[in-house]
């Protein structure tokens, strides 16, 4: 069913990049809008992954530089039953998480360092819990795949106003209004497809994450926080690409902007209902008590203690 999902997402994604394509330039740039298109689709499945990666100045680790993050990502891989994701950190204060990738044999996680400054050991482990349960139910595919194509709508949009796009001599039918139409557009692109998102992922990957780990309120807490934390620390590498915003496990976004008019994510109060509707219908636990932030272990190498995951 995500494989079908993903094949209409990204059939009306190109629809729109060729609509796009007939404001700037008539049929003939509608023509070229559906080869470029192509040639996306084709190039955001095999690299998409690697260019949100770098996107965000995500570093790899290993067991060298962050021993017990990637000892800890390891443990929550084999119990979710998926191969060895590659492990990233961010360099960037806001507590934040996303996975990427075309499927589990080709996955990513990454953290932030704000993420690690924040939370307990056990909330980040039911954070990346969350993300490996995107990656084994082929969320990240959609998710990266959306965030390239819907970045290069908007980057054609931006073309055609730099370069005079919507001129009836550059054979647009609607001259002047289609160029008025893309500076609509252009914002409303990332609207589209984070709309086009379902919000049902996050719950699923919510449960998911919290099978996987076997402490849904452990979650919960993570969530809690981080939404307490995240809208008050901007993000300005998602800022400026508001597309990719629904990969993050909360939105990235500080809400100035248009972009959040429609929200990927559903509400945390939400999310943390439903886990704890989980954890009582499992008997799995109640919320955890606070605990030091987990920077101390595996935001650098040379950590003290391998601690629980290690």
């Amino acid at each position: 069913m995500n494989h079908l999902k993903t094949a209409v997402l990204l059939a009306g994604l190109t629809a729109l990049f060729m609509a796009v394509g007939f404001l700037l330039g008539g049929r003939g740039g509608m023509m070229i809008a559906f080869v470029v298109a192509s040639g996306i689709n084709l190039f955001s499945y095999w690299n998409a992954d690697k260019m949100v990666l770098r996107m965000y100045g995500a570093r790899e680790v290993d067991e060298t530089t962050a021993p017990d993050f990637v000892h800890m990502v390891r443990d929550l891989a084999a119990r979710a039953g998926l191969p060895m994701p590659r492990v990233y950190i961010v360099d960037n204060p806001q507590p934040n998480a996303f996975a990427t990738g075309r499927n589990p044999q080709n996955a990513a996680v990454a953290a932030t360092t704000g993420l690690l400054q924040t939370l307990t050991a056990d909330e980040v482990a039911g954070v990346m819990a969350h993300e490996l349960a995107h990656i084994k139910h082929y969320d990240t595919l959609t998710m990266t795949l959306t965030a390239s194509i819907a970045g290069a709508i908007s980057m054609l949009a931006n073309f055609g106003m730099l370069f005079g796009g919507g001129h009836r001599e550059n054979g647009s039918p609607f001259g002047a209004i289609g160029t008025i139409l893309m500076v609509i557009l252009a914002p409303l692109a990332a609207m589209v497809v984070q709309m086009a998102i379902s919000r049902a992922r996050e719950y699923e990957a919510d449960r998911g994450g919290a099978e996987i780990l076997g402490r849904p309120m452990v979650l919960a807490s993570a969530l809690a926080k981080i939404s307490g934390t995240a809208h008050h620390v901007p993000n300005y590498e998602a800022e400026a690409n508001p597309a990719t915003a629904h990969m993050f496990i909360i939105n990235p976004l500080s809400g100035a902007r248009m972009d959040n008019l429609f929200s990927t994510h559903p509400a945390v109060e939400n999310r943390i209902a439903a886990l704890r509707e989980l954890a009582t219908r499992t008997g799995s636990g109640t919320w955890p008590p606070s605990g030091p932030p987990a920077a101390g272990k595996w935001q650098d190498a040379g950590a003290a203690s391998r601690g629980p995951w290690g």
